[in-house]
């Protein structure tokens, strides 16, 4: 009863104020019950609870949306219109085969969407509408098969994109219309089997073009030519790719490029002649047998070859000449027997030398690697001795500076064996000079010519491999000496052998020999006295009988009895002039004997 008839307790009266603070929700929104809100400050992380729709009631400050590895397929106009605030937005993994054009309207804050690992087929235009703020797409492991024209066209702050692990076959000329800040784009693991350069010529932004694993086997001369600042180029597994095309690289000012894991047989130089300003070469995995000498001189700014994993026998001297900022080489797992000091510019300047994985043979041409192995960055792996027996499987760090006898150490090379030093040979004809050596290292056979110069191996005068000097078709001009000069690190040795040339005349001059005969052609006959007899004989007798017969038949004839007469009389009368019957000619006679 007291209770009852007791006053009401008084509420004092709450600021308005503070009545709005305590409503929910400040933020606009409660956190969804299957996500969670408390790890990150302004993330809503929503991943894996195998939602098919977006949830409801996003707080409006949200930041980060993570809605990866769910059941999401479709995302329909206007869904996250109200996350105007949002940055980062993570769909992968989910099972969205169509995007509506506007399903991102209102996200004008967005910078990351991750759309990998979807059912994506068809990218056209609208779809990424509204998100001018846009700066990294990631549209890997979808199924895409085309881009059409305009498709990236208000994605004018995109600065990566990657497209990637998609059946991607076609991309119209003007899908990346628009991307005019986009520097980074990658294509891997698609089913292109040409360069969209018509495509990719819309890019005047771009810095960094990966185009990873795919079908292709040529880079057609001016691709590329429309990306002035490109700097980075990667091309990766391209199987059919045998070769570069000279002006594939044309328009191209490149400071890194790398061509993996292809079927190149050789070091594109003409291809990459142009490139002044290449830091960074990189062509391992292919199978490439050698570095010539001097070939890479064009490339003055090179700084960094990789040619690990390739097929390397040899680098010759001078293979790096006129690379005076040179500091880095990676040959590791060829076939390299060695790498002589004279392939670099300067030895002292090289600061990391990858070349473990190679049958070193360690003689007096590695002595310079041991010299400088302290210094040097082999990496995890130093490079080890596969020979002579008693340094094999040796590591140079191992040796002591103060080495035993008969480590390190080379034979000069001498001439052993050698053909006849003067070689007579006719015009047209066919010579050979051989000459062999030993040495150790093994060396090298070379030949030069009587009026100075090397002689190669192609032409009609020629080295063979095993250092004959073979000539062909002899001229009268390669009359002279040929000097035979075999060299290894350790020494030279030198014989001079002399070719002479016999001059050889057609059959019809006046200089014959009567011991050459042409097919076809009978040689020359000679008479001697009896025989010029027996020919004028043969001649003399029928010109008598024919003089003796013509000569009879004349007196035959001259002498028929009287009947022959010796003269001839005959009259010659003028005629009348014309009109004049009366007038008689005169009549002339005359007798002819």
């Amino acid at each position: 009863m007291d209770a009852a008839t007791a006053p009401k307790q008084a509420w004092p009266p709450w600021p308005p104020l503070l009545f709005l603070l305590l409503l929910p929700g400040g933020s606009g929104g409660s956190c969804p019950a299957v996500c969670d809100c408390t790890s990150q400050p302004q993330a809503v992380l929503c991943g894996h609870r195998q939602l098919e729709a977006v949830p409801g009631g996003l707080p409006l400050d949200t930041e980060l949306l993570d809605l990866s590895g769910n059941r999401l397929w479709g995302l329909q106009r206007g869904m996250l219109s109200r996350l105007s605030l949002l940055q980062e937005l993570d769909l992968s993994y989910n099972q969205l085969s169509t995007l509506e054009p506007g399903a991102f309207h209102g996200l004008q804050s967005l910078l990351t969407l991750r759309l990998q690992g979807n059912r994506l087929r068809i990218m056209g235009p609208g779809v990424f509408s509204g998100l001018s703020a846009l700066t990294l797409l990631d549209l890997r492991l979808n199924q895409i098969v085309l881009f059409l024209d305009g498709a990236f066209g208000e994605l004018g702050s995109l600065q990566k994109l990657e497209v990637g692990d998609n059946h991607l076959v076609f991309v119209a000329p003007g899908a990346f219309a628009g991307l005019a800040k986009l520097s980074t784009l990658t294509l891997e693991r698609c089913n292109l089997s040409t360069v969209p350069g018509l495509a990719l010529a819309r890019l005047p932004a771009l810095v960094a073009l990966r185009l990873r694993e795919l079908d292709i086997g040529r880079l057609p001369a001016g691709a590329l030519r429309g990306l002035g600042q490109l700097k980075e180029l990667e091309i990766h597994h391209w199987p059919s790719l045998e070769a570069l095309d000279p002006g594939s690289l044309i328009g191209l000012n490149l400071s890194s490029l790398a061509i993996t894991r292809c079927n190149l047989s050789s070091v594109p130089f003409q291809a990459l002649h142009h490139l002044s300003f290449l830091r960074v070469l990189d062509l391992s995995q292919n199978p490439i047998s050698a570095i010539p000498a001097r070939r890479l001189s064009p490339l003055v700014r090179l700084q960094e070859l990789r040619l690990s994993g390739a097929c390397l026998t040899s680098i010759a001297a001078h293979a790096f000449h006129g690379l005076t900022a040179f500091h880095l080489l990676d040959v590791a797992d060829n076939a390299l027997q060695t790498l002589e000091e004279t392939a670099f510019p300067s030895p002292d300047k090289l600061v990391t030398l990858r070349l473990s994985g190679n049958p070193l043979t360690c003689d007096c041409r590695l002595l310079w690697l041991l010299r400088l192995r302290r210094r040097l960055d082999f990496g995890t792996s130093p490079p080890a001795c596969a020979g002579p027996q008693h340094v094999q499987g040796k590591s140079l760090r191992e040796f002591s500076d103060i080495l035993p006898p008969g480590h390190f150490t080379c034979k000069p090379a001498l001439i052993r064996k050698s053909g006849p030093r003067w070689v007579i040979a006719e015009e047209g004809g066919h010579a050979v000079f051989s000459c062999s050596g030993d040495g150790d290292p093994a060396p090298t056979v070379s030949w030069m010519r009587p009026h100075g110069g090397w002689l190669g191996r192609a032409g009609r005068v020629r080295v063979l491999e095993d250092g004959t000097l073979e000539i062909r078709s002899v001229q009268l001009r390669d009359r002279g000496a040929y000097v035979c000069v075999v060299s290894n690190v350790a020494g030279n040795d030198s014989l001079r052998t002399w070719l002479e040339v016999i001059q050889v005349e057609p059959p019809n001059g006046t200089l014959s020999d009567p011991n050459i005969t042409v097919p076809g052609i009978p040689g020359p006959f000679f008479l001697d006295s009896r025989g010029v007899a027996m020919v004028l004989a043969v001649g003399f007798l029928p010109f008598l009988t024919s003089v003796t017969l013509c000569f009879g038949l004349i007196a035959l004839w001259s002498k028929g009895k009287g009947r022959v007469k010796h003269h001839m009389t005959f009259d010659f009368v003028a005629p009348r002039p014309s009109g004049d019957r009366n007038s008689g000619g005169n009549r002339v006679t005359a007798k002819l004997f």
